[in-house]
């Protein structure tokens, strides 16, 4: 419901109200309710991934069905992505003007409908079309997980704790190429092509994860910043009695609050003098990192089948790989909060520009597999100290629609890079895609370095 009484200093945003909110969310000790609340955001990170997995696969099974050329296949991988650019734009946006909790149920609600309706696509038109709108609602879907917990979790556990969300959801991606390879191998299930079967698991899954999330409560960081503090106040307050009565113990009183009070920022406030560094530096992050991270998990089936291993042999190899997912993953979990963020983006970038042009120049196939689950491993401590970084640099007002932009410019870049890298790897070989994502990751290194503030261990309001 809207509050329609009169302007007071709390309705228009940026109270001391506000930062005492966080100060109380900051302080609290970690709890069960944590805990439950971090694994039903992170979970949605799987479907993400997935995705990124499912058009490697699609890409390489179509093209064998359907007779598809160079170009067919590669909008078979880039079709999702160019959805999830437009949606990361869209949602993140109106995730800032209508709340988080809101997109969360429109994205994941989209992306299961379309999703499941594409698992029936008789033909390419059909299925470009139906992936790009299932893209769409899954454009936000990592915007809102780091967004929402950022917001939530105490700092002291921030980086751990996001860390922990994003393992969850990895967790699933080697079980999906599994059973992926497994499905394609049979052919058919009950009379449907195995490949379809990965579609309609992928729109159930998020299906029930939506019936999750549906009782989840809004930001308080949020509603404060929007002029609802009371609302706010309620949410916080039922929260600390729920944190004091798992953890049994008094709770640590409320300090002083570090920072100004946030306050609703205008978008184009991301090029004003106190971001435009941050929002420089990040769109150029999020450019590069793309051809590292993403480029392997959606290249791989079809870089394999190139070396020439069948398909089937290629989503094995693939699925083996993809095992340094949640390894990666959970192995940030002890380091995230002990190592500066920065410095570990940068250790870990180097790591998958070293792991790909191994992977790249390999013809063994215990080399392939060996230097491709290394790659994963790296991507993923990577991954998780990215994540946690983008939500501390910019503020509250701005956080969602300014890590969205920013978000939606790796998934054009995932758009072009299938109809560049697939051509590279015809002409030259996987050695030569490899040493070029190799050359762009240092470039990232630089850029991060050079560019990006200090965060670890302040509270967001300080950053």
């Amino acid at each position: 419901m809207t509050d329609t009484t009169s302007p007071t200093p709390e309705r228009r945003g940026g109270t001391s109200n506000g930062v005492r909110a966080a100060a109380r969310l900051d302080r609290l000790p970690p709890s069960r309710w944590h805990r439950r609340l971090t694994f039903i955001v992170g979970i949605g990170a799987f479907f993400d991934l997935y995705e990124i997995f499912l058009g490697g696969v699609l890409g390489a099974v179509l093209a064998d069905q359907w007779h598809l050329g160079h170009t067919a296949k590669s909008w078979v991988i880039a079709s999702g992505f160019l959805g999830m650019f437009v949606g990361a734009n869209v949602l993140s946006v109106l995730a800032d003007r209508f709340g988080r909790r809101r997109m969360f149920m429109v994205n994941l609600g989209a992306y299961s409908l379309f999703s499941l309706l594409s698992a029936f696509a008789p033909n390419l038109e059909w299925m470009l079309a139906l992936r790009f709108l299932s893209g769409l609602g899954l454009g936000a879907e990592l915007v809102l997980v780091d967004t929402y917990l950022a917001e939530f979790l105490p700092r002291a556990v921030r980086g751990r704790y996001i860390a922990y969300a994003y393992t969850f959801g990895f967790l699933g991606v080697p079980v999906a190429a599994l059973l992926g390879a497994r499905l394609v191998a049979a052919h058919e299930l009950l009379g449907i092509d195995g490949w379809r079967w990965l579609l309609v698991a992928g729109a159930l899954g998020a299906g029930f994860l939506q019936l999750m999330r549906s009782r989840l409560p809004e930001s308080p960081r949020w509603l404060t910043v929007r002029g609802r503090g009371a609302e706010a106040e309620r949410i916080v307050t039922g929260i600390e009695a729920r944190v004091a009565a798992e953890t049994g113990t008094t709770l640590p009183s409320v300090p002083e609050a570090e920072g100004v009070p946030e306050r609703r920022v205008p978008l184009r406030d991301m090029f004003g003098a106190d971001y435009r560094r941050r929002t420089v530096m990040w769109w150029i992050f999020q450019v590069l990192q793309t051809v590292g991270y993403y480029g392997f998990g959606s290249l791989a089936p079809v870089v394999l089948t190139e070396k020439g291993h069948t398909v089937t042999e290629s989503l094995l190899y693939a699925a083996l790989s993809f095992c340094g997912y949640p390894i990666g993953s959970a192995l940030s979990i002890p380091l995230i909060d002990r190592i500066e963020r920065r410095t570990l983006i940068i250790a870990s970038a180097l790591g998958i520009a070293g792991c790909g042009l191994a992977f790249g120049f390999a013809s063994a196939t215990w080399v392939i597999v060996g230097f491709g689950f290394a790659l994963t491993v790296c991507s993923n401590v990577f991954s998780n100290a990215f994540h946690v970084y983008q939500t501390e640099i910019f503020p509250t007002g701005l956080r969602s629609s300014a890590i969205g932009i920013a978000y939606s410019l790796s998934r054009l870049t995932s758009v072009v890079l299938p109809f560049i890298a697939l051509s590279v790897l015809t002409d030259l070989g996987a050695a030569a895609v490899f040493t070029g994502s190799a050359v762009l990751m240092v470039l990232l290194c630089l850029d991060v370095a050079l560019l990006g503030p200090r965060t670890t261990g302040r509270s967001l309001e300080r950053i």
